[in-house]
């Protein structure tokens, strides 16, 4: 009989498995794709974002969930850095807060921390593919056929509903439900907008808008985003995108550091006659934020730049999105993250019904919680 299983090797599995081989259980890891941590991959492509290094509270408070609360105050941004570093990895707070491995990349830390599993004891399996439950045990699907396993405990890091291409498929919602757990519907999160872009928009696609301040739901966000084919999208947007989500309308201020008073005066000190892009190209604006201001308020006072209302047609289907909200429910686990319908079933990572911004908090959280319910499986 199998010990302890693990199913998904992202970052919450393996540091699930990490707990338990700590704790001392035979530990194997079943992973679906032909190996391991695509998605943590793929997001250190641009520069690995390990946490942010800022106070626990503040920390803690950009998540949507407070019931995180004590898995974070037990691994956050602290402990993660010191975590990288005792991988060998060392890291580096950028200027906006967010922490960096030196190599940048997500390669060096993933192959370090796998070596460090497998001196542990930990077995991996790839093209292992959970297929549901035989019964009281735990049915894969593999290259070479089927098995059923049934393990003494179960740690489920499958992932949410998007990037389904690297792994998170949300394929096991039926199994829980069938079981008796709650899931809370998919949301999108941390992503892009929608736009019905005018012709004229074809010429910027592509192109970044930089130091804008973002207006959604009483608050404001500086950030860059990028004005695509699809729609606009980058971490700006991302800031916003769960107000915006939910029917907060966007506006806009394109010369956040200029006073709408010297805007005006600015304009007014300008020859008449002039067309409106060239007034708006002499204000200082780059091309791409001049054909922002014709597409959504031709015809209007060129002081409009202080609060462009933007127009959105909704967010960007699901599997493009960053992260999700929904997920197994508070109420579905005890506080070590145990399905109360399936016990000796743990989950963590994005398959709980939790939210949090791009910049190192999904990282942390996914660390954070599967360390929680590794070491209460180890129990």
């Amino acid at each position: 009989m199998v010990d302890a299983l693990v199913i998904g090797a992202g970052p919450a599995g393996l540091m699930a498995a990490e707990e338990l081989a700590r704790a001392g259980r035979r530990v194997l890891v079943c992973e679906a794709k032909a190996s391991v941590g695509r998605k943590f991959l793929m997001a250190g492509k641009s520069g690995l974002n390990v946490t942010k290094d800022e106070g626990a509270a503040a920390f803690a408070g950009r998540y949507d969930s407070d019931w995180l609360g004590p898995m974070l105050a037990e691994f956050g941004p602290a402990e993660v850095m010191a975590w990288c570093r005792g991988l060998g990895q060392e890291v580096f707070t950028g200027s906006s807060g967010r922490v960096f491995p030196a190599a940048m990349k997500a390669s060096p830390l993933l192959r370090a921390w796998l070596a460090r599993l497998g001196a542990a004891g930990v077995e991996v399996r790839t093209r292992w593919r959970w297929a549901g439950f035989a019964g009281a045990g735990l049915r894969f699907k593999m290259p070479e056929g089927e098995r059923v396993l049934t393990p003494a405990v179960t740690v489920l890091a499958l992932g949410g509903a998007s990037w389904a291409r690297l792994g998170s498929d949300a394929a096991w919602v039926p199994w829980l439900v069938e079981r008796g757990v709650e899931v809370a519907a998919w949301k999108p999160a941390n992503m892009g907008f929608a736009v019905d872009w005018s012709a004229q928009m074809a010429r910027v696609f592509g192109q970044p808008v930089k130091g804008a301040a973002l207006y959604v739901a009483g608050r404001r966000e500086r950030g860059e985003f990028v004005v695509s084919a699809r729609g606009l999208e980058g971490g700006g947007i991302y800031a916003v995108s769960r107000e915006l989500r939910e029917g907060a309308g966007l506006v806009l201020d394109l010369m956040p550091d200029v006073g709408a008073a010297e805007v005006a005066a600015r304009l007014g000190r300008m020859r008449a006659g002039e067309t409106a892009a060239n007034r708006l190209r002499k204000l200082g604006l780059a091309p791409v934020a001049v054909a922002l201001v014709m597409e959504f308020a031709k015809g209007a006072p060129l002081t409009v730049v202080k609060a462009l209302p933007v127009r959105l047609a909704g967010p960007r289907p699901l599997d493009e999105a960053i992260s999700v909200a929904g997920g197994v429910t508070r109420g579905a686990v005890t506080e070590g993250l145990e399905l109360r319908a399936v016990p000796g079933v743990f989950v963590c990572g994005e398959m709980l019904d939790w939210e949090a911004p791009t910049g190192g908090y999904l990282l942390t959280g996914c660390w954070a919680t599967g360390r929680w319910a590794g070491r209460a499986a180890a129990g």
